[in-house]
């Protein structure tokens, strides 16, 4: 049992050192990962719920949005995050580290309760709905402590699988359909981390960027995907890669020092600085504005934002 306690501890910490590396702006993207240490613990962060309400203003054709108060949905003090809205917005799946191990839970918005949905001696990362509604994909961490390799777990309780058997850096992950993803690759060895889609019918793959932050995102009402692209330790812009050109535009300048946005279903773009939330249409010539401020509700550090799919909720990673 110690031996697998430490296989555990040892995955996260890699996993999390692997996500200080590609977060923090003066850690570029080339900066070989850290060595592992049995000093650096998970970061603990919660997760809150934000109701959105929305109210057309027919002068701009805009909808002016209000949000509600944050409602931390995470009781268990440690590592909670990567937040995943199932398609009925009812629900919500994401990580969180519990008793020196990784696995996936699900949180129902309406009543309240949370479930465990792995329970492996692995750890497992980033979940998120497969096209066919009956699985979910995570990256797993497996038992050697640094193989990182993209998984499915049936929704219905069955064995694990592999997906992809062949890359074992996969950091982050994306489907665009059936049988297309994006897929972050941590390079190591010195080498920058990298985007490519890969193709789990033909198992091609296309190399996208180097440098790249850990969010992907489709882009609402185009056959595009989003992803930052780090251009250098100051300069970080949230672009689109056209899947019919296979060309990258960029779309606008980020927050500056932040890596995590969402978008809205019609087209705006959110993204945040510690409590403030704030919000753009990308292509318009605007810069970001200031949506909402959290600060008097205790909100601090926000990271990682999940947008619910009709667009009447957030979910938000915040510092414990």
């Amino acid at each position: 049992m110690g031996s697998l306690i430490s296989r555990t501890v040892l995955s996260l910490i890699v996993f999390e050192l692997i996500l200080i590396l590609v977060a923090v702006p003066w850690a570029r993207a080339q900066t070989p990962t850290p060595s592992p240490s049995p000093t650096t613990a998970p970061p603990a962060s919660d997760i809150v719920i934000v109701d959105i309400k929305k109210r057309h203003d027919f002068r701009t054709g805009v909808d002016e949005l209000s949000f509600g108060a944050p409602k931390k949905i995470t009781d268990f003090v440690g590592y909670n995050n990567q937040p995943f809205f199932m398609p009925d917005g009812k629900s919500i799946l994401y990580t969180s580290n519990r008793n020196k191990q990784t696995d996936i839970y699900r949180y129902d918005i309406e009543t309240g309760k949370t479930t465990q949905v792995t329970n492996t001696p692995e750890s497992e990362y980033s979940p998120t709905l497969m096209p066919d509604r009956q699985n979910i994909s995570v990256v797993r961490v497996e038992a050697d402590g640094k193989t990182q390799r993209l998984w499915k777990f049936p929704l219905d309780g069955g064995a694990p699988s592999l997906i992809i058997e062949d890359i074992k850096g996969v950091g982050y992950h994306v489907w665009i359909d059936d049988h297309s993803l994006v897929l972050f690759i941590v390079a190591g060895s010195g080498k920058p981390n990298y985007l490519e889609t890969y193709d789990t019918r033909t198992h091609k793959s296309e190399f996208i960027v180097e440098n790249p932050g850990r969010v992907m995102r489709p882009v609402p009402g185009h056959n595009q995907f989003s992803f930052v692209h780090k251009i250098s330790n100051d300069h970080w812009e949230i672009k689109a890669f056209d899947l019919h050109s296979h060309t990258s535009a960029s779309l606008i300048a980020t927050v500056p020092g932040s890596e995590d946005y969402a978008w809205l279903p019609d087209g705006r773009l959110l993204m945040a600085k510690d409590s403030k939330l704030m919000i753009v249409t990308p292509l318009t010539g605007n810069g970001w504005t200031q949506a909402d401020d959290f600060a008097v509700a205790g909100v601090a550090g926000i990271s990682r934002i999940a947008v619910s799919p009709r667009g009447d909720r957030l979910a938000i990673v915040v510092r414990h």
